[in-house]
């Protein structure tokens, strides 16, 4: 039992390595020199990154255009909102019918306190930000497997774990056994943290009791007059939680880019980007689907056309170019850069998500089972319940992220139509909300390899491809650079798409400054 709390450090290590685990490195707005005068930029990519590098470079004097794929600006930081249309790869094409006020962010929805440079640009720009929940201790942790298939609190479950390891290590301690690791006085010491840390009895034993009902919850609430008595609550079986797997859950929330403070801007992710795109929208040209790039000594030549088919293929130059493309489109452009830049365009996979947004006639979660805001966590293919901290204890209708996939059940939801998508995620929700049968009124799936714009969700570097590519990534090609989350030790992170575009802006702005 305790070889498995080793686990969670184990993980956080590997997010470390895989950069997942990272403190933002930006420490203010950047302040450049006047740009050479008449010196032209061209920008590929309306995303934060290159958003970001637009908004920067034009305040500096720069000429600045950006041609952007889709008919909006923001990229993967993208809100859906009833009304709204997308066509995935393949064809199938949805309408979302949420009603006005609810959306559903397909793509990123949290920003963590540390995430610095994100959180200046919503200050700077007068976004408004509340707070996202990501831990509540009221939320479930489901196993289809233990319990009878039945979700448990996520404080019944941390509050068991926590008191039967400290029961089993109470019981090491005074049988002698980490005798050879402590002290006499450290043994009464760790006895003592642990009778406190896992609200053990006098004879440190985890049992039913007034002290345990308060950290995992009261089978009858306490109330006043002549309600019920108060009646403690029964500690889930140690054996059968060890079983269970649900253990695995707690970590998520240690972690550094999951624990508070988060925000989110409200209303929806892409009010940053929004606001970004409001100072420079002369600059921006929508639909512009690029197909070639190409540079010389004397500046950039980039090949677009229409998104939609209509008109002949433009020419746009420029004396030099900052490209934001994902990878796994870039990967498909013809484009003229050294062979190490391109190699390392091709080299880098990218992972698969699915979200699935779901509409229901009311906030039963709240209004039945008191969850306001926060994740439950289930071993059913849709992964994750992400319960809105919008409209919190309003009436009326809601949105839940009702499927949260990565890895194989990725996959398996990608190859879905979004039809098939949305009654899985209410067939497996179900599981954990019986509400859903009768009070589901309409949903949504976007599945990230099925973009158009991205071909999947964000840049997986594995840590030999990061160590052999990375740099020459990064690099000045000519006329050419790069930047994005794939262009960082951020990936999938907004903060990530922005602090390279900063880092990217800068050394070119050298570079020119220099020529």
């Amino acid at each position: 039992m305790i070889g498995q709390t080793a686990g969670a450090g184990a993980m956080y290590q590997a997010m470390s390595t895989l950069g997942f685990a990272q403190e933002s490195d930006y420490s203010g707005p950047i302040k450049l020199t006047a740009a050479p005068r008449d010196t032209s930029v061209l920008i590929l990519g309306a995303g934060m990154a290159g958003l970001v590098a637009a908004y920067e470079l034009q305040r500096a004097g720069y000429k600045v255009k950006v041609l952007e794929y889709n008919h909006r600006a923001g990229g993967r930081s993208w809100t859906l909102r009833g009304g709204d249309e997308y066509t995935e790869l393949g064809g199938s094409r949805q309408k979302c019918e949420f009603d006005p006020g609810l959306y559903i962010n397909p793509g990123p929805w949290r920003i963590p306190y540390h995430h610095h440079a994100m959180l200046d640009y919503a200050k700077r720009l007068k976004v408004p930000l509340e707070a996202f929940n990501q831990l509540n201790y009221n939320a479930y942790l489901h196993s289809s497997k233990a319990f009878g298939g039945k979700p448990q609190r996520f404080r019944e479950v941390r509050s068991d774990y926590q008191g039967h390891i400290a029961e089993l290590l109470s019981k090491a301690a005074n049988q002698g056994r980490l005798d050879g690791e402590l002290t006499p006085e450290d043994r009464d010491r760790l006895l003592e943290s642990l009778r406190a840390w896992g609200v053990l009895d006098q004879q440190f034993r985890y049992r039913a009791s007034e002290a345990t009902s308060v950290t995992r919850g009261f089978a009858v609430d306490p109330g006043g007059g002549l309600m019920r008595r108060p009646e403690f609550s029964t500690p889930l079986d140690a054996n059968e939680l060890m079983r269970s797997r649900l253990w695995q859950y707690l970590v998520n929330f240690h972690e550094y880019e999951m624990s508070p403070a988060l925000f989110q801007p409200v209303g929806g992710m892409d009010r940053i980007a929004n606001a970004l795109y409001r100072e420079i929208a002369p600059l921006v040209q929508f639909d512009a689907k690029v197909v070639k790039i190409d540079q010389d000594e004397r500046g950039v030549t980039v090949n677009h056309v229409d998104a939609h088919g209509r008109g002949a293929p433009t020419q746009t130059k420029a004396d030099w170019c900052i490209c934001t493309i994902p990878l796994s489109i870039l990967s498909e452009i013809e484009i003229k850069v050294g062979d190490a830049m391109l190699a390392a365009i091709q080299a880098v996979p990218y992972e698969a998500s699915v979200k699935v947004g779901l509409q229901f006639k009311r906030r039963f979660w709240e209004e039945d089972e008191r969850i306001y805001g926060g994740i439950s966590f289930t071993d059913l293919p849709i992964q994750q319940i992400g319960y809105p901290m919008a409209g919190m204890n309003q009436p009326g209708k809601g949105v839940l992220l009702g499927a949260y996939v990565w890895g194989t059940n990725a996959y398996e939801f990608t190859a879905m139509t979004p039809e098939q998508r949305v009654r899985k995620a209410v067939e497996f929700g179900a599981q954990i909300h019986p509400q859903y049968a009768t009070e589901f009124e309409n949903g949504i799936a976007v599945a990230w390899h099925r973009s158009p714009f991205t071909q999947g969700c964000f840049a997986n570097w594995p840590d030999d491809v990061r160590e052999k590519h990375y740099n020459d990534l990064c690099q000045i090609d000519g006329r050419i650079a790069l930047a994005g989350e794939h262009a960082s030790y951020l990936p999938a992170w907004q903060e990530g798409a922005v602090l390279s575009a900063l880092d990217t802006i800068q050394r070119m702005h050298q570079r020119i400054a220099t020529a």
